[in-house]
């Protein structure tokens, strides 16, 4: 069942969350400094030090919940824990972004700053695909 519609919405959130992120950049300020990721880590504000942590763990659930086919609650609930740590990750790149040093002078947000509502977007697809599967083995187990 590693076929499914889902496996392949999973596999697209797994690959933004982990490996987009940290080639794209999240913003760049008025001296021209492009931030991405991995610069947060040498940031001095623990908020920003946990976002490439949480981009990690969000694309980690995702491979994870690939693989749980057989358990298809899990995987429903996998799906919305995983939501649920991109809207925290989108709230603390929102509250970074209108607090960096540079925002009284023009600075520019990246299309990093928009990959936790991808994330979420795929994530409910595929809560959507794995709930109708769902459905369809409990209605051939009626016939039974």
């Amino acid at each position: 069942m590693i076929q499914r519609i889902q496996s392949i919405y999973l596999l697209v959130a797994g690959i933004i969350s982990g490996g987009l992120t940290f080639i794209v950049s999240l913003w760049s300020n008025s001296q021209t400094n492009t931030i991405y990721v991995l610069d947060l880590f040498s940031g001095n504000s623990i908020l920003e030090k946990s976002i490439p942590v949480l981009f990690f763990i969000s694309a980690l659930v995702a491979f994870v919940t690939i693989f749980l086919f057989k358990n298809r609650q899990l995987q429903f609930v996998l799906n919305r824990l995983n939501i649920l740590i991109n809207l925290f990750l989108l709230g603390l790149l929102i509250y970074l972004s209108q607090t960096l040093s540079g925002e009284a002078l023009v600075s520019e947000k990246g299309i990093g700053m928009f990959f936790p509502i991808i994330v979420i977007l795929l994530l409910v697809l595929a809560n959507r695909a794995i709930k109708k599967d769902e459905d369809l083995v409990k209605s051939v187990d009626r016939l039974r």
